[in-house]
C-alpha cells in the first residue's frame, strides 16, 4: 500500500495560511488552505471557477458571499458555488482557525480587488 504522510510545516506558508495544492501531492483530486489568521485578518474579494468549502474550526469570520454578509463560527462550514465572489475576515479577538477546501487539485483565483 502507497501512501503520502505530510506535516502541515512542510506546506508552503505565507504567515496565516498553509496551502495543500492537490497536484503536487500525487495528483490528488482537492486542495486546500489550511488558516490561522490572527484578529483583523483578511482575504480580499476572489473567486474561482469551482466550489470552494469554509470548515470553521475557532473563531469567528465574516463572510461576503455575493451580496450577502454572514457571519460564521467555529463548527459552522460555509460552502461558496463556483464563479461566485467572495471574501472574509476574521472579526473576533481571537486566532481563526479554518479549512478551505478548494474542490479542485490546484488553486485557480480571479482576485477581484487590490
Amino acid at each position: 500500500m502507497n501512501y503520502t504522510l505530510l506535516n502541515r510545516n512542510e506546506l508552503p506558508y505565507d504567515g496565516n495560511t498553509y496551502e495543500f495544492e492537490g497536484i503536487q501531492y500525487e495528483d490528488t483530486e482537492v486542495s486546500f488552505i489550511w488558516v490561522d489568521m490572527p484578529p483583523g485578518g483578511a482575504v480580499r474579494l476572489h473567486k474561482h471557477p469551482y466550489k470552494e468549502i469554509f470548515i470553521i474550526q475557532e473563531g469567528v469570520a465574516t463572510f461576503m458571499v455575493g451580496s450577502t454578509t454572514l457571519e460564521a463560527h467555529a463548527g459552522q462550514i460555509v460552502i461558496v458555488p463556483a464563479d461566485v465572489p467572495h471574501k472574509f475576515m476574521n472579526s473576533s479577538d481571537a486566532q481563526l482557525r479554518q479549512i478551505d477546501i478548494h474542490v479542485n487539485k490546484e488553486f485557480i483565483t480571479h482576485w477581484l480587488e487590490d
